[in-house]
């Protein structure tokens, strides 16, 4: 017996094995949505997408985080129907009709109402120990910043009026927990949180919580805005994504996605300014837009379309472009600029 055999055979720990052979170091199967910046922003690639670990969607209030949440989920469970969602939900904002609006069958999303942090560390530990590797199952947490700690609310039916120390801790203490049970039993859980402006002269974002969620969390957004105008009328939104941690994609990238209150979601909304830069896309004269090679000209709206972009996203050349722009480990010949968003 080899010393690697012998070493394997005293392990009390099923799971040991040789890092070559391990499973916890093969290639994870990733959930595509159909926007494909949305997938850039998990993964730095078009064609990439949500893998198992923890995504935080952090912003203010009215930034989308919730709806940028089931878009994804409602991708993760049409690539299998026998996928159930675990929704963790403390602000109980989001009605039967918004979950159906981005087509997520709701008799396939176990509701679990919860009030305080504790509450969500019992049940979903619970849960987690239950959970087996084949079961597939997305967990949803709305939110995490509107959580209040068991202490806090005690406190106030005490009234007692005392600074809560106990609620980053308890935090803290959750994700460090729950972390290894994601990645070993490949659960992709996205959380919304909330942020606040770091005190000084140029502030910042700061993603509530405390530690704990950076330190656990595979990738965190923070969500800011921009109004999206035809003349002085608002038609609705540009978020930018902007990537604040991630193992995939280059830090502080912003990737622009618009929302229309007609439309919803822009599915190709946020590549024609990468298009643009790397000349797979030109703008012959101002408000038309050319497919490189194409002798027709469009306005903006017209490249909003399938039909625009199926041969771009197509193009492998293109795709290595979107990359090198995104994608931790590779160099950019040329850096797109977005403007900063509140």
């Amino acid at each position: 017996m080899s010393i690697m055999d012998k070493l394997k055979s005293n392990s009390k720990i099923k799971e040991t094995a040789t890092m070559s052979k391990s499973q916890y170091f093969q290639a994870k199967q990733s959930t595509v949505t159909d926007v494909p910046m949305l997938n850039v922003a998990l993964s730095g690639e078009l064609q990439g997408g949500l893998i198992p670990g923890m995504t935080v969607l952090a912003g203010p209030s009215k930034h989308f985080k919730t709806s940028f949440a089931l878009k994804i989920a409602s991708a993760y469970l049409k690539a299998d129907p026998e996928a159930i969602m675990l929704f963790y939900d403390s602000e109980f904002g989001s009605p039967q009709g918004y979950f159906e609006n981005f087509g997520i069958d709701v008799s396939r999303v176990l509701h679990t109402p919860i009030i305080n942090v504790e509450k969500l560390k019992f049940d979903i530990m619970s849960q987690l120990e239950q959970i087996e590797k084949k079961d597939k199952v997305i967990i949803v947490i709305d939110s995490i910043g509107n959580l209040a700690s068991k202490k806090e609310m005690e406190d106030a039916l005490s009234e007692k009026s005392v600074a809560d120390m106990s609620r980053a801790k308890a935090l803290k203490g959750l994700f460090r927990m729950i972390t290894p049970y994601l990645k070993m039993r490949e659960i992709p859980l996205l959380a919304i949180n909330h942020t606040y402006k770091e005190i000084g002269l140029y502030p910042k974002d700061i993603v509530g919580g405390g530690t704990g969620i950076y330190y656990s969390a595979d990738t965190i957004w923070i969500i800011g805005r921009r109004q999206n105008k035809t003349g002085t009328e608002i038609d609705g939104y540009d978020f930018i994504i902007k990537v604040e941690k991630s193992r995939f994609v280059k830090e502080q990238s912003k990737i622009p996605i618009t929302v229309t209150w007609e439309g919803g979601i822009e599915t190709y909304s946020g590549l024609l300014d990468v298009a643009l830069l790397g000349g797979f896309v030109t703008k012959p004269s101002n408000g038309w837009y050319q497919k490189a090679g194409a002798e027709n000209k469009v306005r903006m709206k017209d490249t909003l379309t399938k039909e625009f972009w199926n041969d771009i996203l197509a193009n492998s050349e293109f795709q290595d472009f979107m990359e090198k722009q995104y994608q931790i480990g590779k160099k950019a010949d040329v850096t797109l600029e977005i403007e900063e968003a509140y």
